[in-house]
C-alpha cells in the first residue's frame, strides 16, 4: 500500500499469520521492520528482491511471533538498530516470558540497541515514529505512529484487531488496562487513521470506534 510518499509492504509468516511490515519513502531503499515474525527467509527474500536495506527493526512487543525474525535480520544487516520498548525488553532474551516455551521452541533475539519510552520520537530511514505506550496484551507493549502523514498510520501490534483486541490471558496481560488504552490512546486518533495489526487485515480508528465489540468508546 501506498500513502502519500510512503510505501508499506507486508511479509506474513506462518504459523500464527502474524505481519510483518515493511516501510520505506518511496524515494528511498532503506526501510524500517516493524515485529519481524518467525519466517524471516521470507523477509530476507523480500528485502533482497527489492534491493531494500534495513535501517531499524521496531518491536511492538516481545512475544516470539513478533520478535522471531529479529536474529537473522541482525545477522544479515549488522547495523540495523533494533528498538523496543524499555518495560518489555526481557522478553528478548527470556523465552518463558516471550511464550515460545509453550511450543518448545526456547526463542531469543539479540538484545535491543534502543529502548523505547511513551512519548519518544524514533526516526530511522527518513521516517519518524511517535512512541505510544499502550500496556495490556503485555506489559510493555507500544504502538508506533508514522509521522507527518496523511492519512495517520499507526502500527498497533496486538493491541487491536479488525473487530477484536489482543488476548489478555498472558502472565502480564490486563483487559481494563488494554481497553483503557485503545480508548484514551487509539479512539482519541483522527477517525482517518489506519491501523496495521499484528494479525488480520487493516482497519481505521472510525471503524473500530463504530462496530468493535469489545472496546467501545
Amino acid at each position: 500500500m501506498s500513502t502519500g510518499n510512503i510505501e508499506i509492504s507486508c511479509v506474513l509468516s506462518v504459523p500464527f499469520e502474524e505481519n510483518c511490515y515493511v516501510v520505506r519513502r518511496a524515494d528511498r531503499n532503506e526501510c524500517v521492520l516493524v515485529d519481524p515474525g518467525l519466517e524471516p527467509e521470507k523477509i530476507v527474500a523480500f528485502l533482497e528482491s527489492h534491493n531494500l536495506q534495513p535501517a531499524a527493526i521496531l518491536n511492538t512487543h516481545g512475544h516470539a511471533d513478533h520478535i522471531g525474525g529479529n536474529a537473522a535480520i541482525k545477522a544479515r544487516w549488522p547495523d540495523c538498530r533494533l528498538a523496543i520498548g524499555a518495560d518489555e525488553c526481557s522478553k528478548l532474551s527470556n523465552p518463558a516470558e516471550n511464550l515460545s516455551e509453550l511450543f518448545a521452541a526456547g526463542l531469543t533475539s539479540p538484545p535491543a540497541d534502543v529502548l523505547l519510552s511513551d512519548g519518544e520520537v524514533f526516526a530511522a530511514a527518513g521516517l519518524e515514529f511517535r512512541v505510544i505506550g499502550l500496556p495490556g496484551h503485555s506489559c510493555g507493549h507500544v504502538v508506533y505512529l508514522l509521522e507527518g502523514h496523511n492519512p495517520p498510520v499507526a502500527f498497533v501490534g496486538d493491541v487491536i484487531f479488525a473487530g477484536s483486541v489482543g488476548r489478555t490471558d498472558f502472565p502480564d496481560g490486563d483487559m481494563r488496562q488494554l481497553a483503557a488504552g485503545i480508548r484514551e490512546r487509539l479512539y482519541t486518533l483522527s477517525d482517518d487513521t489506519l491501523l496495521l495489526p499484528g494479525h488480520g487485515p487493516a482497519t481505521t480508528v472510525a471503524r473500530e470506534k463504530r462496530t468493535n465489540p469489545f472496546v467501545r468508546p
